[in-house]
């Protein structure tokens, strides 16, 4: 599975979910994920705008980054979460730990 990936400022990056993040992915997820902390990045906005399908191993990989980063500063932002993905996060209470953005473009200018 590929994970689209655009740079979003100094140690920041964009993350295209596509379809679905679950676990027919997730450890692809990780390991893209892993290898973008390797190189320095702490600040991943995850793009939801096309994902129609969020499940539980899906949500586990973010919150294995979440855990990553927390001890360097790092952070996890959602944006433009589909509707599939903003159900998934009302019922597991994500909001709280994750900041919440309507657009990719507004997650971005938040890093400035």
């Amino acid at each position: 599975m590929n994970f689209p990936i655009e740079q979003a400022g100094q140690n920041a990056v964009v993350i295209r979910v596509g379809a679905s993040l679950d676990f027919r992915n997730a450890s692809d997820f990780k390991a893209i994920v892993q290898q973008q902390v390797d190189t320095g990045i702490r600040r991943f906005i995850l793009d939801f705008s096309e994902t129609n399908v969020l499940d539980s191993t899906g949500l586990g990989s973010i919150f294995s980054l979440h855990r990553n980063l927390s001890s360097s500063n790092g952070h996890v932002m959602f944006a433009a979460a589909s509707r599939p993905v903003q159900v998934v996060v009302q019922l597991t209470r994500t909001y709280k730990v994750f900041r919440q953005f309507s657009s990719v473009e507004a997650a971005v200018q938040s890093l400035e």
